[in-house]
């Protein structure tokens, strides 16, 4: 998934915020894994190697902000770290993520992209007037390589 740099560029400014390198590596760096959960540290690793100067208390910093301009998501996988990834739109008010499929056994997560949920939140919505507006899915289980020992 690629960035679009202006657009990010002009939000920043219409924030009143700076315009850095680092804070412009830290997201293209999340872009270009979408598939990948990346803990602030690997993302740190990556940036470095383009942004050597760029220390770990900046990319928490940057990470904070993205969370805050919803470019990113934040996700726990209930292995003690927190991860983030860059975020999806569908373009209307609410925000659907994509699911994770966890292995029980080598640790691997997978992202699933089907939302199988709509009709479950038509019915929400309909019997108990609530709306939702985001969800997160964590589904557990045993990959198919796992699954084959």
């Amino acid at each position: 998934m690629s960035v679009n740099r202006e657009k990010f560029i002009n939000l920043l400014r219409e924030r009143g915020l700076k315009v850095t390198n680092q804070r412009i590596g830290v997201l293209e760096t999340l872009a270009s894994y979408p598939d990948k959960h990346l803990t602030a540290e690997e993302i740190h690793d990556k940036v470095k190697q383009e942004y050597p100067e760029i220390g770990l208390a900046t990319v928490y910093r940057t990470v904070q902000l993205l969370l805050e301009l919803h470019l990113i998501d934040k996700i726990s996988l209930d292995d003690g770290c927190v991860r983030y990834e860059i975020a999806h739109f569908d373009g209307s008010t609410s925000k659907h993520h994509h699911h994770h499929l966890v292995c029980l056994s080598c640790g691997n997560v997978f992202s699933f992209k089907d939302d199988l949920l709509e009709q479950l939140e038509a019915e929400i919505k309909e019997k108990l007037d609530f709306r939702v507006v985001d969800h997160e899915v964590k589904l557990y289980g045993y990959c198919r390589e796992c699954a084959d020992k």
